[in-house]
């Protein structure tokens, strides 16, 4: 491999990656995949860096680019690695914009070791950056809460905001941010341990079991939001969705960020019937790509930072080991296993 130098780390002259070996149907199982021990590692062109990853973000949009079908990023190929993002560290480069030990946030892969450029998927961090709250509140999961919500959503005080996956990375920071800017906060969680952790540690107003035997959604809803949903931050789509339309207040707000319920499902997902209500209701509904903000980031990592360091944002990291368990950690999002952002250690930090 080029790109070496002589303050370059020694490396292996293989490496470990899993490839797509099928479209999966429903939950990922081994079969669907080509776990490979002895992958050459690439060779540098100019203009880009080789990158060890040390962490793999389990994020539920990973799933769409195994299937078929255009999404906001190509699919994954048959025969190529898997995509996700990931955090590690610089270990060989012919790009001017990284250096030798830089830490840096990509779009990488299930591999040990990947390529990165210098463009709009990867960003370096300083030296001093926590890896897994990066990934967890001040990364990509972080920009999807703050921007869906702020700008989307725009909640006003005393209004009330009801959020899907409340439990999961993204929906656990929706529901803090709007309590920092005054609002009800009720969250839809898949346990009653996870509704407890939702509201007692995270602040919620109330949490509502959406796996509870015989729940009637839409007397949760009365009973929880009485003044009806101004702002529903979405992360499921399916039953919830359309629960939550029906309870919609005037001029409500349907922030789309994602679809878990559907996106092991085969063909197209039913539309909502009570979507007809954003016309009675003067509503409106909008999906949103963080990417679109890239040059707001700042801005939305300062004030993260910022609410963190007062002790407004508390988060839960379940992590991971190895990098032959991220189908399984995957699988975590769509099962209800996980509380917290799914993070899977490839390497030891530094």
């Amino acid at each position: 491999m080029s790109g070496t130098d002589a303050s370059a780390p020694e490396l292996p002259p293989t490496q470990h990656r899993i490839l797509l070996a099928r479209r999966p149907v429903g939950l990922l199982t081994a079969e669907d995949f080509i776990f490979e021990h002895d992958a050459p590692l690439p060779n540098l062109e100019e203009g880009e860096a080789l990158m060890r990853n040390v962490y793999l973000s389990m994020d539920a949009t990973a799933r769409t680019w195994l299937n078929r079908g255009e999404g906001y990023l190509p699919a994954v190929e048959i025969g190529e690695v898997v995509r996700s993002s990931s955090i590690g560290q610089i270990v060989a480069t012919r790009c001017d914009a990284y250096e030798v030990a830089d830490l840096v946030y990509s779009l990488s892969g299930w591999s040990e070791y990947g390529i990165c450029k210098d463009d709009v998927f990867t960003t370096k961090l300083d030296p001093d950056t926590p890896l897994r709250a990066m990934m967890s509140v001040f990364g990509a999961t972080g920009a999807a809460a703050y921007f869906g919500l702020l700008d989307i959503g725009k909640p006003q005080e005393g209004e009330t905001v009801l959020v899907s996956a409340a439990a999961g990375a993204t929906g656990s920071l929706v529901g803090q941010i709007a309590k920092i800017h005054g609002c009800r906060v009720v969250g839809f969680a898949g346990s009653d341990e996870k509704c407890a952790w939702v509201v007692e540690e995270l602040g919620f107003d109330a949490c509502i079991n959406h796996r509870a035997p015989n729940l009637d959604l839409v007397a949760a809803l009365k009973e929880h939001c009485p003044k009806r949903v101004d702002v529903y931050y979405d992360n499921v789509g399916g039953s919830i969705l359309d629960a939550a339309l029906g309870a919609l207040a005037m001029h409500g707000r349907v922030v789309l960020c994602g679809a878990i319920s559907a996106y092991n499902d085969q063909g197209r997902p039913p539309g909502p019937s009570n979507y007809l209500n954003l016309i009675a209701r003067r509503g409106r509904m909008q999906g949103f790509i963080t990417l679109d903000y890239w040059d707001r980031f700042d801005e939305c990592f300062a004030a993260l930072r910022a609410w963190a360091d007062q002790g407004k944002l508390r988060w839960r990291e379940q992590l991971v080991d190895g990098l032959d368990n991220a189908p399984d950690a995957l699988n975590m999002l769509f099962t209800g296993e996980n509380t917290g952002k799914v993070i899977v250690q490839v390497a030891p930090e530094h």
